[in-house]
């Protein structure tokens, strides 16, 4: 008998011919994910294991942030015998309370019982030794899974996990990384879907502070704890939107600063192989997110731009950036750049042709070289923040 973690995905389920590839992927990820805690992984019969790992509760905290997992459970792993299994189940159910149920499931058919039958065989045991379970089908307190496949495995405990596609399955993207709420669940949604992400900051000192260039790389390295790491490009912003602030009308401001921000960004993720830019904008949550203000920052690339957020409310953001952990962060009282030289009436509703007039009064594109060759990229793997 030995520890284990079970394993289980979800939507990788409903791929067909080409499943082998999604489950290649994601067993990669989940053993580097692990592999820092000494975790040995594998995969048997739609299962995907792990064992040897010292730490246990460590090594399933880092599994459930792994795209692609559906649930983790601690498990023990033993030899198919009946009589040893049944004393397992006891011995895992003994001191609790209330009702429970057994789920049997056998993979293995050469296994004298089927799984109703492993079901009541272990249910009976466990209520003759535990009389102060009862049984309830239908809304059990406790859930006692067994499974019968190349061994038995036992467990009473499942860890919902992230779940989603898994990482690398899905190209590459890059994030305009605020140091704000919206940018790192927008970073996560689309994780979510087997992106990989790099993210890319913009940094005005010294009307940005470097308590606010640090915050936003521990965003980056909370959100890149779902991605085994991530890139974090730094571009030094402070002339552009100087000239900006200096030499264009004040209401066109925030929008000439957006669409300088996505040029400087496309270069850079065309740069580092990545295909389409996402943004954390919510239709209307602010003037430079207007349907009119979008249009035109959109007019600024030629590449995708992702907005997972686009339809969601500023509490349904918050609550899933606190399930995700970068709401604490995200909050602390570091100004980023979005913040500086912030016009007083911003137009809601600028248009392309006025736009274009205002960005010919600045040297653009000396400007955007000027900040991209400035650019300083870091590895969250590599910082202890």
């Amino acid at each position: 008998m030995r520890k284990v973690l079970l394993v289980r995905f979800g939507e990788v389920h409903l791929k067909g011919l080409n499943r082998p590839y999604f489950l290649k992927k994601l067993v990669a990820n989940v053993r580097r994910a692990v592999e820092p805690l000494g975790g040995r992984v594998w995969l048997s019969d739609s299962r995907i294991y792990v064992a040897d790992a010292p730490d246990f509760d460590a090594c399933a905290q880092r599994v459930r942030k792994v795209f692609g997992v559906h649930s983790v459970s601690p498990a023990v792993e033993m030899e198919k015998d009946l009589e040893s299994i049944c004393l397992a189940a006891e011995d895992m159910m003994r001191g609790k309370q209330g009702t429970f149920k057994v789920f049997g499931r056998r993979s293995d058919k050469t296994f004298p019982l089927d799984s109703m039958q492993l079901a009541a065989e272990i249910g009976g045991r466990v209520l003759e030794s535990n009389p102060a379970l009862k049984v309830d089908v239908h809304h059990p307190q406790h859930k006692l899974n067994v499974e019968i496949r190349d061994h038995a495995y036992l467990c009473v405990e499942e860890i919902p996990a992230v779940g989603g596609m898994p990482m690398g399955t899905g190209g590459k993207a890059m994030l305009l990384l605020s140091g704000g709420i919206d940018s790192p669940v927008a970073g996560y949604q689309i994780m979510n879907r087997g992106v990989m992400v790099q993210a890319v900051h913009f940094y005005s000192f010294p009307y940005t502070s470097e308590r606010a260039k640090e915050k936003v790389l521990k965003l980056a390295k909370e959100l890149g704890e779902y991605g085994n790491g991530m890139l974090v490009h730094v571009v030094p912003f402070t002339e552009l939107q100087m000239q900006l602030h200096e030499k264009c009308p004040d209401e066109l401001g925030t929008v000439l600063m957006r669409r300088y921000m996505m040029r400087i960004a496309e270069r850079v993720a065309r740069a580092n192989g990545c295909q389409a830019l996402i943004t954390g904008e919510s239709l209307g949550q602010v003037a430079s997110q207007t349907m009119e203000a979008l249009v035109c920052t959109d007019a600024a690339v030629n590449m995708p731009v992702f907005r997972p957020l686009i339809g969601l409310d500023k509490l349904e953001i918050i609550d899933i950036a606190t399930a995700i952990g970068t709401y604490d962060t995200s909050i602390l009282p570091y100004e980023d750049c979005c913040t500086v030289f912030t016009p007083r009436h911003p137009s809601t509703r600028p248009r392309i042709e006025d736009l274009e007039k205002a960005e010919a009064l600045i040297d653009g594109e000396r400007l955007t070289e000027e900040a991209v060759n400035g650019v300083e990229t870091f590895r969250t793997w590599e910082m202890d923040l």
